[in-house]
C-alpha cells in the first residue's frame, strides 16, 4: 500500500513542479509581451514513464510560437525596404539642391537668363551694362555648376561615410550571432531551456538583414550558419569580421572602379574578399549605389552639359574679338613637344587661310596678312615653309611674333610658355591692338570661315587631330577655361560588349616629348578584345599608365591616368580606327567642379567677344567697329540652338538646347526619386503586412496567457490537494500500523 502511495505521491508532485514551470512560462510572456523580438514560449507536457509505468507528467521542451518561412520572407523584403529607405535623404537632398526647372536658382533658369543677356548684349555691344549682365550670367551658370558638383561630392563622401558605420554595425550583429550560436550549441547538449538565445539571435538577424541581404542554415547541434545572398559566409561558427575604411574627400574622378576608393571586404583585404560589386540588399547595398552609381552618373550629365557648354561657346567666342582688338591672349591648349608637334593649314583642301591684322584705337586696320602667306614668306621666323603646313608650334609662334615685331609692335612676343606649353601673345604696346580671322581663301577680304587645323600630334606625318577655327584650335580666347588635362584621357560611353579591332596605340608624353623614338611605348590589340582585356594588355605593358574602367549609365568609359600626373598624348596606327571607336579623349570629369569665366573678362567685361573684323570693300581694308555684334548674335543663337549632346550618367545621346538638356537632368533625378519612393511605398505595405503576421504568430495575447494562468492554477491546486490527502493517508497507515 505504501508503495502506491509514494507512487501517487511523486505524480502528484510531478504535476506541482510542471504545473509551476508552466505558470513561470505564461509570467514570462506576459512580462514581454512588448519586447522586441520576444517570441511566445509554449508549454507541453507529456506522461512522464518509468520503467514502463506511467509515474506522472513533466514538460516537454520549449518551444517557440515562430514560423520560419515567414521570418525568412519577412527578412527579405525588409533587406529590400531597407534599401528604398536609406536613399530617400539622398534623393531628398539632390531635389532640394538642385530644384526644378521653373526655380529661379535652377541650372536651367541660369542658362535661359544667360541666353537672355546675350541677347541684350547683342543689341547693345558697346554698352557696358550689358557687358556686365553677360559675363554676370555667365558666372552664375559656372558657379551653378560647381556647386551642384560639390553638393554630389559632398554626398557620395557621407555615403561612403555611412558604408563604414554600417560594416561596423554589420560586425556587431554577426558576433551578437556567432555569440547566440555557441551559447544555444552548450546549452542544447545539456538540455537547458535555449528559445530566449535563440529570440536574442534572431533579432540580430532582423537587424542584419536589414543592412545586408542575408541567407541561413541550420545544422541540427543548434548553430545557425549565415550567408550574404551571394553566398559570401558572414557567420559560420565565428564571425567573418567585414572591413571598410572611408577615404574622406571625394573628387569627381575618384572611382571604387579606379581604385580610388577602398573596397569592402570580408575578411582580411584582398581582391578575393572585395565584395563590394556583390552586396544585395539592405542599406549597405544602398549605400553603394548612391556612391558608386546615382550621383556618378548625375556628375558624368553634369559634365557632359559643363563640356558642351565650354567648347561650344569657346567656338564662337573665338571666332571674333572685342572693340578695337586684343593687346593680348593667352591659349589653353597645351603641347608637349612644341618643336616637333606641327599643325596644318586646311590638310583636305588647301585653301583655308587665317587674317592676321593690326589696328589703331578707333579700330581701324594699320597691317594685315594671312598665316600661310607669312610662313611661305622666309622673312619671318627660321624660313621658307610649306605651303599651309606642316609647321611646328613653335614656328608659327615664331614667324607670328616675327610679323608682329615688323609690323606696329616692336616689343610684342608669342611663344610657348615652358611651364605651361600653351601658346601666349602679348603686343606689349598700348596704342596698337591685333586679331584673327579664319577665311575660306588666302586673298584679302575672303568670306569668313572656320579654318581647318590638322594637327600632328606626333609628329609622325600624319593629321591625328583635325579642329575648326585657327585661334579656337590655341584656345587663344576663350570665354570658359576650366582644370581639365591630358593626364586623365577617357571614351564615350561604351557598351558592355564593346570589343576592339586590330589597333596598336602608341603612347607619349611631356618627359621625352614625340617624335620617333620618344613614345612611352605601344599596346596593340587583337580583334574582339574586351575592354577588361583591354585594360589588361595596357596595365601589363607597364608603361606608367594605369587603365581603368569606370562605370557610367547604361554602359562604361576606358580611362588612362598618367601615373606621374603628366600630359598623355596617344595615337594610333595610319589604318587603325580605336580612337575614333572609344573617343578617347582629355577626360572632362573635372568640367563642371571647375568651369570658370576666364579671369581677364571676369575682371574687365568689355574683353567679352562681341565684334568680328570686317572688310571694307569701299577702303580695302579691315576694321573693327564698336557697334558689330555679329559674334555675340551668334552666340546669342548658339545658346538657343540644338547641340548634340553625349551620352551620359544614364541619359542617351540626344540632340537639346542647352536649356532642355539641364531640364533632362533634373527631370531624371525627379524620376528616379519619384521611382525609389513608389517602390519604397510598396515594400512598406508588404513588410508590414508580414511584420502583422510574424507577430500573430508569435505575438503574446493578454487574454489567453491569462486563461492558461488560469488553468494552470487550477492544475496546480489540484496536484496540491492530491498531495495534501496523500499525506493524509500516511498518517492514517502509519497509526493503523502503530
Amino acid at each position: 500500500m505504501s508503495g502506491s502511495l509514494t507512487v501517487a505521491l511523486r505524480a502528484a508532485q510531478s504535476g506541482l513542479l510542471s504545473t509551476q514551470s508552466a505558470v513561470d512560462a505564461v509570467a514570462k510572456n506576459i512580462a514581454n509581451a512588448n519586447t522586441e523580438g520576444y517570441s511566445r514560449k509554449i508549454v507541453s507536457f507529456e506522461n512522464r514513464v518509468l520503467a514502463g509505468t506511467g509515474s506522472g507528467v513533466q514538460l516537454s521542451a520549449f518551444t517557440r510560437a515562430i514560423d520560419e518561412g515567414l521570418l525568412k520572407d519577412l527578412r527579405r523584403e525588409l533587406s529590400e525596404t531597407s534599401a528604398l529607405d536609406a536613399q530617400v535623404s539622398y534623393f531628398d537632398r539632390i531635389q532640394n539642391l538642385f530644384g526644378s526647372p521653373g526655380d529661379n536658382s535652377s541650372i536651367s533658369h541660369i542658362l535661359s537668363q544667360l541666353h537672355q543677356a546675350a541677347e541684350s548684349l547683342a543689341l547693345s555691344p558697346e554698352k557696358t551694362l550689358e557687358q556686365n549682365e553677360f559675363v554676370r550670367f555667365a558666372e552664375e551658370v559656372a558657379l551653378k555648376l560647381q556647386s551642384m558638383t560639390e553638393s554630389i561630392q559632398a554626398l557620395r563622401a557621407q555615403a561612403d561615410n555611412e558604408i563604414e558605420n554600417v560594416v561596423n554595425e554589420i560586425n556587431t550583429y554577426t558576433n551578437e550571432i556567432a555569440d547566440a550560436n555557441d551559447k544555444i550549441i552548450r546549452n542544447e547538449a545539456i538540455t537547458n531551456d535555449v528559445t530566449d538565445l535563440k529570440d536574442k539571435r534572431d533579432l540580430a538577424l532582423k537587424r542584419l538583414s536589414a543592412l545586408i541581404e542575408t541567407t541561413t542554415f541550420p545544422r541540427n547541434n543548434g548553430d545557425l550558419v549565415v550567408f550574404t545572398a551571394s553566398g559570401f559566409s558572414l557567420v559560420d561558427r565565428t564571425a567573418n569580421e567585414m572591413t571598410h575604411t572611408a577615404v574622406g574627400n571625394l573628387t569627381t574622378s575618384s572611382t571604387y572602379a579606379s581604385g580610388n576608393l577602398t573596397g569592402v571586404f570580408l575578411g582580411g583585404e584582398a581582391a578575393d574578399n572585395d565584395i563590394t560589386n556583390r552586396v544585395t540588399g539592405g542599406a549597405l547595398s544602398a549605400l553603394i549605389k548612391q556612391r558608386d552609381d546615382v550621383l556618378p552618373n548625375l556628375q558624368s550629365q553634369l559634365d557632359e552639359l559643363a563640356t558642351e557648354l565650354r567648347d561650344a561657346v569657346n567656338a564662337v567666342h573665338n571666332r571674333g574679338t572685342t572693340y578695337p582688338g586684343l593687346q593680348s591672349m593667352s591659349g589653353n591648349r597645351k603641347f608637349i613637344d612644341a618643336d616637333a608637334q606641327t599643325i596644318t593649314l586646311d590638310p583636305t583642301n588647301s585653301t583655308d587661310d587665317v587674317t592676321i591684322a593690326m589696328f589703331d584705337s578707333s579700330g581701324l586696320q594699320l597691317q594685315s596678312t594671312t598665316l600661310n602667306t607669312i610662313m611661305m614668306a622666309g622673312e619671318y621666323g627660321t624660313g621658307i615653309q610649306s605651303d599651309h603646313g606642316p609647321w611646328t608650334i613653335t614656328e608659327v609662334a615664331a614667324t607670328v611674333e616675327d610679323w608682329l615685331q615688323a609690323n606696329g609692335a616692336s616689343s610684342a612676343t608669342v611663344g610657348i610658355s615652358s611651364s605651361t606649353g600653351k601658346m601666349d601673345i602679348s603686343l606689349n604696346d598700348s596704342t596698337v591692338y591685333m586679331a584673327f580671322r579664319d577665311e575660306v581663301a588666302t586673298a584679302e577680304g575672303s568670306a569668313a570661315g572656320d579654318a581647318e587645323i590638322g594637327f600632328d600630334s606626333d609628329a609622325d606625318g600624319d593629321v591625328d587631330e583635325t579642329v575648326s577655327g585657327f585661334s579656337s584650335f590655341f584656345r587663344l580666347n576663350d570665354l570658359y577655361v576650366d582644370d581639365t588635362n591630358g593626364a586623365l584621357l577617357e571614351s564615350v560611353q561604351l557598351s558592355d560588349n564593346f570589343s576592339s579591332s586590330v589597333s596598336t596605340l602608341t603612347f607619349y608624353d611631356g618627359t621625352a616629348g614625340v617624335g620617333s623614338g620618344n613614345a612611352l611605348g605601344s599596346v596593340s590589340f587583337t580583334k574582339n578584345q574586351s575592354l577588361t582585356s583591354m585594360v589588361k594588355s595596357i596595365n601589363d605593358a607597364s608603361l606608367g599608365i594605369t587603365a581603368s574602367i569606370t562605370p557610367d549609365g547604361s554602359g562604361s568609359r576606358l580611362r588612362l591616368l598618367h601615373d606621374a600626373g603628366l600630359e598623355l598624348v596617344v595615337t594610333q596606327g595610319s589604318s587603325d580606327s580605336i580612337l575614333e571607336a572609344t573617343g578617347l579623349a582629355p577626360s572632362n570629369s573635372r568640367s563642371a567642379t571647375s568651369i570658370a569665366v576666364r579671369d581677364d573678362i571676369a575682371a574687365t567685361p568689355g574683353l567679352v567677344t562681341t565684334a568680328q573684323m570686317q572688310f571694307d570693300t569701299t577702303k580695302g581694308r579691315y576694321m573693327i567697329n564698336a557697334g558689330d555684334n555679329t559674334i555675340i548674335q551668334d552666340l546669342a543663337e548658339m545658346l538657343s540652338a540644338k547641340n548634340v549632346f553625349d551620352a551620359a550618367g544614364g541619359l542617351n545621346g540626344a540632340t537639346r538646347t542647352f536649356e532642355e538638356f539641364s531640364i533632362d537632368i533634373l527631370s531624371r533625378q525627379a524620376n528616379l526619386a519619384d521611382t525609389n519612393e513608389s517602390q519604397l511605398a510598396t515594400q512598406l505595405g508588404l513588410t508590414e503586412s508580414l511584420e502583422l503576421e510574424a507577430s500573430r504568430i508569435s505575438g503574446v495575447n493578454m487574454d489567453e496567457e491569462m486563461a492558461n494562468l488560469i488553468v494552470y492554477q487550477q492544475s496546480f491546486s489540484a496536484a496540491a490537494r492530491v498531495i495534501s490527502v496523500i499525506q493524509e493517508m500516511f498518517k492514517t497507515l502509519e497509526q493503523a500500523v502503530g
